[in-house]
């Protein structure tokens, strides 16, 4: 549902021509919300062309492999057994294109679990993410998606990497991406700083959580009940809050070091908490930005995307679906604002099938056979529409 569309999103804001591939059912994020398509599909779904072919029928699969045929990679988070079921496993794919290069984003890479199965909270539960984050004492998956992105994100680095090597080269190409490797790879600095403490303490220990572990550092109350995110790593940063807040010389330095802090965390919290709370967001945040502290206000989803940093040239992009209005933040990149990457709305479910197999040499005749054997479909305009939204009183 989101890993390799995340990392197909990325490709095709970076320029590339993306065929996203969808079964008679189309990709589940089509109907997530009151029917129809979700954020997920919104944000990373736009800039596409979208083909209904059906791997299970042997017309469908024939056809998907003309277009294989000459494409420069394939991006798939299927399951192994998923993959070997439709014929779109490496060997498979090689056959029909030997240059091309496959990208698997699967649950485990290679390894006695390589044909488990696993999603992004599997991920964080099996690489100690979820057990530190926990809701009311049990251990809860944190809320985006962050394994599936990064996994789409290092699919996108390995692409480019292999796209880097000569074709002739005896390096292989394919690209392969666990989840559960990836996060292991995003918790490398907790499971080596476990291994540290271990090792100099002679038991494990692990790492604190930063702000848990640097007084002054976290999310702290405003007058006006808004919340603030100060930044306060190192002894520089405390001087900066102390005279920003006008704190007393004598508590200032009293813990003028970040040792002192430490062993004063609640103290110093305390001293940290009742500061804020003296003050009005606005006059906090012109206090602190005049000190230099790095500090922003903690922020509901739904005003994110007011901050004027945001609208910025080449941070937004306007999407249209079905009369409605969206705007969609681009993947981060120099001259984002004029590098002409095309705007395409979020394909409808098939909406470029008979454009997309025509190219491949499929012939208008042999077209009307797969859409009459219903090895392939086309867009309807009554599909996956949004349900009535109904009021209440």
């Amino acid at each position: 549902m989101l890993a390799a569309p995340f990392a197909t999103h990325i490709l095709s804001q970076l320029g590339a021509e993306v065929i996203k591939v969808e079964p008679p059912a189309g990709d589940p994020t089509r109907s997530l919300v009151r029917g129809g398509p979700s954020g997920t599909f919104i944000a990373y779904s736009h800039g596409k062309k979208s083909a209904c072919i059906d791997l299970a029928k042997p017309e469908g699969l024939a056809a998907f492999r003309k277009l294989l045929a000459s494409a420069d990679a394939l991006v798939h988070n299927l399951a192994p057994k998923a993959a070997r079921k439709l014929g779109v496993t490496r060997e498979e794919c090689a056959q029909v294109n030997p240059d091309l290069i496959y990208c698997h984003i699967r649950g485990y890479a290679a390894g006695p679990q390589e044909n488990d199965l696993a999603s992004n909270p599997v991920a964080e539960a099996a690489t100690g993410i979820m057990e530190a984050n926990r809701v009311n004492g049990r251990p809860s998956r944190l809320g985006p998606s962050y394994h599936d992105q990064f996994a789409g994100a290092y699919a996108v680095i390995g692409i480019l990497a292999s796209m880097l090597q000569p074709k002739n080269t005896t390096s292989d190409r394919h690209v392969e991406v666990g989840l559960y490797e990836t996060g292991l790879h995003v918790a490398s600095r907790d499971l080596v700083g476990s291994q540290l403490k271990t090792q100099l303490l002679g038991r494990p220990e692990r790492e604190p959580n930063g702000e848990f572990s640097m007084p002054g550092y976290g999310a702290y109350i405003t007058s006006d009940d808004r919340w603030i995110y100060l930044v306060m790593l190192n002894d520089g940063h405390w001087l900066k809050f102390c005279d920003a807040m006008q704190v007393p010389r004598e508590i200032c330095e009293a813990f003028a070091t970040l040792r002192a802090r430490k062993k004063a965390r609640e103290e110093v919290e305390t001293i940290v908490k009742t500061e804020m709370a003296k003050f009005t967001f606005e006059h906090a945040s012109d206090r602190l930005k005049t000190s230099g502290l790095g500090f922003t206000e903690v922020l509901p989803i739904e005003r994110v995307l007011d901050a004027p940093q945001a609208h910025q040239p080449g941070k937004l992009r306007d999407i249209q679906l079905r009369g409605l209005n969206f705007a969609v933040p681009e993947f981060p990149r120099v001259n984002a604002a004029d590098d002409e990457i095309k705007t395409l709305a979020p394909p409808e479910h098939g909406e470029h099938t008979l454009e997309i197999l025509q190219s491949a040499g499929i012939s208008p005749d042999e077209c009307a056979a797969l859409l009459a054997s219903e090895a392939v479909a086309v867009a309807r305009p009554d599909k996956f529409a949004w349900a009535p939204v109904r009021s209440s009183h």
